[in-house]
Formats: C-alpha cells, sequence, structure tokens
C-alpha cells in the first residue's frame, strides 16, 4: 500500500500529449488554448479620443486662443478629419480617429457651443483624454498566453485580432465503465437489494467542465463479459475511469482481468479514506486506467484529487494553484489513513477560505456531496486536528 503523495507522483508521472486541433472560436469556450494570441495591429490602431467633445490643436490654446470655430463633426468610424488652421476644432466621438492635426481632446461638459463656436473656460493640459495608438500593445505582442482555459473573455480578444480559428488542445478520448449486479439504471425502480448507478453520470457531467464528452458502459459481475468490453475499450479508448470491482470481493475482477489483458499494475490501494481500493495502471499503448472504488463518495474524492490533476497536466493548463483552507472545527481521526473530509468552505472576516467539516456515515453516504464544497487533505502522521489549522482542500462544487 502507497501513500497518496506516491500516488500523486505516479499518477502525474504518466501525463501525456493528446495533440492540438484547430476550431472556429464560437466553439473555444472552456477548451485549453494551445498558441498565443498576438496583436496583428498596434491597440488601439489609432489614437482615438476617451471621451465626446472636441478636438484641437494644443499651440493654438497655448498662444491665448480660447474660441474655435467648428471645422466638421467626426463619428467613429469614419476617417479622420484634419484642421486646416490650428485656431479651428473638430467635434468629434469616443472612439474616432484622430486626425495628426489635433492633439487634445476636451469634453462636451467642459466647453459651450453657439453658433460653431466652441468656447473654453477651464484649464487644459496637452494630449489629454486620448488614447493613443499602440498604447495597450504593439503589433505582434502577446495578448493571451497559452495553456490556459479559453473564457468569454479571450474570445472577445480572438474576435478583435482576427483569430477566428484558433488552436486547442485535443481530449483524450475517456469512457466511465461502472460495475456490479445491484446497479440498475437510473429510470429503474429497484428492488430492496438493489441501487441505482450514479457514477457514471456523476463523472460524466464533472468533466463536462473540461468539454469532455465521455461515453458510459455498465458491466454486470461476470467475468468474461468484464475481460471481453476491457480489451476493447482499452484499444478504442485512451483513459478508461472505472468504478467498483476493485476490492478484496469474490466478484472483484478487475485487477485480475487487466492482469491478464497486459496492463500494467501501477499500483493498488492507497492509505487513504475514502478511497483505500484504487487501482491504477497501464498498457505497453500508454493507455490508462484508473479503477476507483464503487462507493460514491470515494469516487468523486478519486476523480477530483488524482484524475483531474492528470487532466490538467497533460492538458497543461496553467495558473491552478493549490488552495488551503483554515479548519473551523476540531477533528478526530481512528486510523492511521490519510483522511479527505467533507467540507463546507466560507470566508472569514480576514478574508481567508475557511473549512467546517460535516459528519457522514462513510464512502457511501453521498447525500453531503451536494451541500458541501471540498475534501480537506488531512495529513497522514497524525488523528487529531483542530479548529484554526490549515490544511489544504479540494473543490468540487464551484
Amino acid at each position: 500500500m502507497i501513500t497518496v503523495q506516491q500516488a500523486e507522483d505516479i499518477i502525474l508521472s504518466q501525463t501525456q500529449d493528446f495533440g492540438i486541433e484547430d476550431i472556429a472560436y464560437e466553439h473555444a469556450l472552456g477548451r485549453v488554448l494551445a498558441e498565443d494570441l498576438t496583436a496583428d495591429r498596434d491597440l488601439p490602431p489609432f489614437d482615438r479620443p476617451t471621451v465626446d467633445g472636441i478636438a484641437i490643436r494644443y499651440a493654438a490654446y497655448e498662444k491665448g486662443s480660447r474660441s474655435f470655430p467648428v471645422k466638421a463633426i467626426q463619428s467613429a468610424g469614419e476617417a479622420s478629419i484634419p484642421i486646416d488652421s490650428e485656431t479651428e476644432c473638430i467635434e468629434i466621438m469616443t472612439g474616432a480617429a484622430l486626425d495628426h492635426s489635433v492633439d487634445t481632446v476636451i469634453r462636451y461638459e467642459d466647453i459651450s457651443i453657439d453658433n460653431g463656436m466652441a468656447n473654453v473656460s477651464i484649464d487644459i493640459k496637452k494630449g489629454q483624454n486620448i488614447h493613443l495608438k499602440g498604447r495597450d500593445k504593439k503589433e505582434g505582442n502577446i495578448l493571451v498566453q497559452a495553456n490556459q482555459i479559453i473564457s468569454p473573455a479571450i474570445i472577445g480578444i480572438a474576435s478583435s485580432v482576427g483569430k477566428t480559428t484558433i488552436a486547442v488542445k485535443k481530449l483524450p478520448k475517456i469512457i466511465i465503465i461502472s460495475t456490479g449486479d445491484e446497479m440498475v439504471s437510473p429510470e429503474s425502480i429497484p428492488s430492496p437489494y438493489q441501487l441505482r448507478r450514479s457514477n457514471g453520470i456523476t463523472i460524466k457531467s464533472a468533466l463536462k467542465k473540461y468539454h469532455l464528452e465521455a461515453d458510459i458502459l455498465h458491466l454486470n459481475d461476470d467475468y468474461e463479459e468484464i475481460k471481453k468490453e476491457i480489451s476493447r475499450c482499452i484499444h478504442e479508448y485512451d483513459v478508461l475511469l472505472i468504478s467498483g470491482g476493485v476490492s478484496m470481493g469474490k466478484f472483484d475482477y478487475l485487477p485480475q482481468v487487466c492482469e491478464e489483458l497486459g496492463i500494467e499494475k501501477l499500483f493498488h490501494k492507497i492509505k487513504q479514506r475514502p478511497g483505500k481500493p484504487f487501482w491504477f495502471g497501464k498498457n505497453q499503448h500508454q493507455k490508462l486506467v484508473f479503477a476507483f472504488p464503487g462507493n460514491p463518495v470515494s469516487v468523486f474524492m478519486c476523480l477530483h484529487r488524482y484524475f483531474i490533476p492528470w487532466l490538467e497536466k497533460s492538458l497543461e493548463i496553467q495558473g491552478n494553484s493549490p488552495q488551503f483552507a483554515v479548519l473551523q472545527n476540531d477533528i478526530e481521526v481512528p486510523f492511521a489513513l490519510q483522511y479527505f473530509v467533507q467540507v463546507k468552505l466560507g470566508t472569514n472576516q480576514l478574508g481567508q477560505l475557511t473549512a467546517e467539516s460535516v459528519h457522514t456515515n462513510g464512502s457511501g453516504d453521498f447525500s453531503h456531496l451536494a451541500d458541501t464544497n471540498a475534501f480537506m487533505e488531512l495529513p497522514l502522521e497524525q488523528n487529531s486536528f483542530k479548529k484554526g489549522e490549515v490544511y489544504r482542500v479540494w473543490k468540487y462544487n464551484d
């Protein structure tokens, strides 16, 4: 049996690059950017006013001019209009292209216009109220760095520089396999000794955050059927996410099936609770098998603690740093295992993340997953944890 840290190291040593594909920018939300987005021209591409008002040449004001004949009115999107003499002005709207013959903009609120003459009665500064060409970025500058999840803001930036096709990381092909004779479909009415299946749809839903559309399969506790389907799936998919069939029961066939199919065991069992029987392995073609224990909380925890970090590292997603929270109540644990407790997150008056643990009845008790936010990872070396101590958390409802 290995430690949580050892399991993490082994799993993260198996990250893979699934390649790059080009997709239309309107379909890129939530995908991982695989290229830097650069400015195709200076930003802004021309000098432009930041307010509605008049544009003048400051030299005329400096020489004492306070009234300026209005030569023309210019709106955004029109070609720039020059003044013919430095005593003239242009009425100009926010975002319009400022001509080089003018260099200062005065707000409508600070002038009066009578009979075509704009009158200035306040002190002004040369160059005021102008967003200069190239002030934000120069042509060729990086606007968005690769390896981050594409947000609405990033799509807006792509649109502004004409990137209607974006390179994104390809996603692994994944199948989610649940096992067990006692598990029936969600729409069924279970007998007193049966349960409705939930692990498959739970995992599938969690992966949609990454735009992964995984397939789902359920297998009964039939050795030959399991062997046949695992053999098929390990050839058709990059990753198998399995729930159940890895403990010590008479019908937990997964470890033996994987061995017979040439899937190398990288570890089986971790010093943790929940999720102790977790099995992880790969075949000669680097296809991976994450075989979680069947209890819903074990599946949920192992998915967020191990698989999602593997996925994010494989996709080279940047910017996700570990999160820690201040424990709000004392916790005592009975066994020398690394515990992951369900917690409700909050924020204290200092702006610190806080975590209050909830009492559950073990890894089969999934009733609290909807009203908690994270698992708090408690160190293996101790059995007693006190209010005010700080430990790492793994969010799942955010």
